[in-house]
């Protein structure tokens, strides 16, 4: 965060950066629509922001705890991991300082192949060329942590890949890969740009492999993509993670409720930015399970809202 006097009325402005992920998926248009919101009514505040392009969750949570980035939107299942120093930050210091300010979608563990393939359930894709997402995202992270409790082997891998989101619709449907893997809102502009060029089909994931997840993993839900998003008649059984928007405990209280306010005030022309916020209701600003603790400038906003009770505490 930085801080300067106006030249026009010279009071303090703060400038504030949020890390998103690509430019394809969700997190980059809900990064740049919080700061639309923000920035219209940036002379009443005194904060402005901006939405940078990151690699995703795994890369915001490192840049946030480095300093680098001041907001992040991040996966719940990686907030809370790397809240307790768990998983892929079990090398590094629990990040306690790691703050929740609000949640938004739901982000399914989804797996693309192309319609004509022979790949119909899960176990199928066993030595298939996969892509799992870029390293340093929260996708790639999340498919090591499902195949090893689904009891997936070494060699069950195949080959993995690393592509950019940009470059999975061309990848697939020229059989460059066989499938591609990843968390996401639905609808998503990658599927139905894939979609439209050769034609998807989406597996589902077994149910006792999800069982198995979700006594393990209570930041896992059971998640579902509708029929017919894609062309799919019925819907697809998976699990899933919440979107939640970080930040540091050291970041001011004022700043924090600025941004809050400023998406909660505007929320239905925010649900517009994205066919995947669209079912989104103010509630589930405040559904972020198991992720890190909420920024007690989110908590008095919401208790003010009624939308947590008076005796909910954040960490601080």
């Amino acid at each position: 965060m930085t801080t300067a006097n106006s030249p026009a009325s010279g009071a303090e402005q703060s400038f504030v950066t949020i890390g998103t992920a690509g430019v394809t998926g969700v997190y980059y248009p809900s990064g740049g629509a919080t700061c639309r919101i923000v920035n219209l009514s940036r002379h009443d505040h005194g904060v402005r922001c901006s939405a940078e392009t990151t690699l995703g969750s795994i890369s915001n949570i490192d840049q946030l705890r480095e300093g680098n980035l001041d907001f992040g939107y991040v996966q719940s299942d990686w907030a809370h991991h790397a809240y307790h120093g768990t998983s892929v930050f079990a090398s590094s210091e629990p990040f306690e300082d790691l703050r929740t300010v609000f949640s938004l979608h739901p982000e399914v563990a989804t797996i693309v192949v192309k319609r004509n393939s022979d790949y119909r359930q899960f176990d199928d894709l066993k030595g298939a060329r996969i892509n799992i997402g870029s390293s340093g995202s929260g996708s790639a992270a999340s498919w090591s942590a499902i195949v090893r409790r689904i009891g997936w082997a070494e060699e069950d891998q195949g080959n993995l890949s690393n592509l950019r989101t940009s470059q999975l619709a061309d990848a697939l449907c020229t059989g460059s890969i066989d499938a591609y893997f990843m968390l996401i809102g639905h609808p998503a502009a990658l599927i139905e740009e894939t979609q439209q060029l050769c034609g998807v089909r989406l597996l589902g994931i077994e149910s006792s492999a999800v069982e198995a997840l979700l006594q393990q993993s209570p930041y896992y839900k059971r998640a579902v993509i509708p029929a017919e998003t894609y062309g799919n008649e019925k819907a697809i059984d998976s699990f899933g993670v919440v979107a939640t928007f970080t930040t540091s405990a050291k970041m001011p209280e004022k700043i924090v409720r600025t941004l809050v306010k400023a998406v909660y005030e505007n929320f239905d022309g925010f649900k517009d930015l994205h066919p995947a916020l669209g079912a989104l209701s103010a509630n589930d600003m405040t559904d972020f399970g198991e992720a890190a603790p909420l920024h007690p400038g989110a908590l008095h906003f919401f208790q003010e809202q009624g939308l947590l009770p008076s005796e909910s505490t954040s960490a601080d």
